[in-house]
């Protein structure tokens, strides 16, 4: 595959919130919002998104995603970047929104240029703004950074996070064992199968807790709120937090 061209910092940019963060953390939305507007661009929301038809993809239903996919791609009309506050749903709009519209003329053509201006959020910060970042909040703290899988896999957000995470002096981040294993969560995999997830899941939180860090950070949400949700049941000390929350408090000296 060839390295992706980046293009200029532009100065609108939409924001796709993705519906965990819309129902879930809504604060995490709002802070990637603040993020973006700190780097002087317009931000722009458009308010009938939903799902990126992810969940019914995987699920081997083609048809109810393209169905949700199309409600998503007439909100997006003006030629700015589309940043989205998932990995994995970033993923599936840029590389399997193609492939969902590949036989529809009428959406084809309009889904692939869609496609080429999709950005994980740590992507846009660190290869189209390029952010440097100056923190009010440079006391050390120990972090773990956690990846989705098809966010690893296919948008290679793993290396921008760790590149988002370097730019905060004060900050260490601490590898752990397990990090490149699935948390269990898997959209509806957790569902379906919940022994297992729940047995992947304590692997993944034991591997954290091993390394001494504070907190988790990641930019995909139900990963987040499965290993969150897992350490606090067992009254462990891991935080689990958006990343574009964890980099706006570091910014601006906010409250844990």
């Amino acid at each position: 595959m060839e390295p992706r061209r980046y293009p200029p910092p532009p100065q609108d940019v939409y924001l796709f919130g993705t519906c965990l963060v819309d129902l879930f953390v809504p604060e995490a939305g709002l802070d990637a919002v603040r993020l973006l507007e700190r780097e002087d661009l317009r931000v722009h929301f458009p308010q009938r998104q939903s799902c990126c038809g992810q969940p019914a993809y995987t699920s081997g239903n083609p048809d109810s995603a393209r169905e949700v996919a199309r409600a998503q791609i007439d909100l997006f009309t003006e030629p700015w970047p589309i940043v989205v506050a998932s990995g994995s749903c970033a993923g599936m709009m840029r590389h399997h929104w193609p492939l969902l519209f590949a036989e529809d003329a009428g959406y084809r053509d309009r889904v692939r240029a869609i496609a080429e201006r999709v950005f994980e959020f740590a992507e846009f910060l660190v290869c189209v703004l390029k952010v440097r970042y100056q923190p009010a909040d440079t006391a050390p703290t120990r972090v773990a950074l956690h990846t989705s899988c098809s966010a690893r896999r296919e948008m290679g957000t793993r290396e921008h996070g760790v590149e988002l995470l370097a730019a905060l002096p004060g900050v260490e981040r601490i590898d752990h064992g397990n990090e490149s294993e699935c948390c269990g969560f898997g959209g509806t995999f957790s569902l379906k199968h919940p022994d297992i997830s729940g047995a992947m899941v304590e692997d993944k939180v034991d591997s954290l807790c091993a390394t001494g860090a504070e907190r988790v950070v990641s930019a995909d949400l139900g990963c987040l709120l499965n290993i969150g949700t897992a350490a606090e049941h067992r009254h462990l000390p891991l935080h689990a937090e958006h990343l574009a929350s964890f980099v706006r408090r570091r910014l601006e000296g906010g409250e844990a």
